[in-house]
């Protein structure tokens, strides 16, 4: 039996915007060189493999590079294709057994919650290649178990940014968070992800980055419910909501495309 596929745009409500994954439902377990050569080949920032446990899901995501500890888009993309397709009811939860631990997410009508480890940064010091690589001057370093995080003076810094990416691939971390208070009423904050090392030049919409984005603007805002926009070339826009140690995510998303694998599994 061969796998489907399906390609789903995350965190957005209309297709060709947001964060595309590709998740692919198992029939049986794979090798992880099989899932390692399917990421490669689908070449999204992500692809998400999911099979059946007794209590929900085993969820793995890999990079067209390398396998990741936490993903929040291509979660989102794989409850989506749970609730669409009917292996979940939309009143059901579904569960995610991951490297990070158990994730959750739910339907609230046409947005997907899902129940995320807070994964704060602490001020450190800038690496060498890092601002100049990103060609900024930062107002704050810090940095967490996966990323930098640079704050820079505004929204418009932001969404100017064009890194040196062979440069900033020497900086030995995940990947990199730039952002900065929105200029627009309609989001709090604005923010744009690298990550070179990882294999992904700049992610479009990085949910596992707003598990650090929510405590580090819920600090300086002095609020726990905020809407983040992603300002890359494609956008999303990531509803936060922090609670004590885990971060509510809610985001939309559309499936673009189905397919069928015909490698061997």
């Amino acid at each position: 039996m061969s796998p489907t596929i399906y390609q789903v745009d995350a965190f957005t409500g209309r297709p060709f915007a947001g964060n595309p994954a590709a998740v692919c439902i198992l029939p049986r377990p794979a090798t992880e060189a099989w899932m390692q050569a399917v990421a490669n080949e689908m070449n999204l920032s992500e692809t998400a493999f999911l099979l059946r446990q007794p209590d929900g899901f085993s969820l793995r995501w890999f990079t067209p590079a390398v396998e990741v500890e936490l993903c929040g888009h291509a979660t989102l993309a794989s409850a989506h294709v749970l609730f669409e397709t009917g292996v979940l009811a939309p009143s059901e939860e579904a569960r995610f057994h991951t490297l990070s631990g158990l994730l959750t997410a739910a339907r609230n009508g046409a947005w997907i919650e899902m129940d995320f480890p807070a994964t704060p940064e602490q001020a450190a010091s800038a690496p060498d290649d890092l601002a100049a690589a990103l060609g900024v001057t930062p107002r704050y370093v810090g940095k967490n178990v996966f990323d930098y995080l640079v704050e820079v003076e505004d929204e418009q810094t932001v969404r100017n940014l064009r890194p040196d990416f062979a440069r900033l691939g020497r900086v030995a971390m995940r990947g990199v968070i730039v952002t900065a208070r929105a200029a627009s009423p309609e989001y709090d904050f604005v923010s744009r992800w690298f990550g070179p090392a990882a294999g992904v030049a700049e992610d479009p919409v990085t949910g596992s980055a707003h598990c650090c984005l929510a405590p580090f603007w819920a600090a300086r805002l002095g609020k726990t419910e905020m809407v983040g926009f992603q300002a890359s070339p494609r956008g999303g826009m990531v509803r936060v909501c922090l609670a004590g140690e885990r971060v509510v995510l809610s985001g939309q998303a559309v499936t673009v495309l189905v397919g069928e694998l015909t490698g061997e599994l």
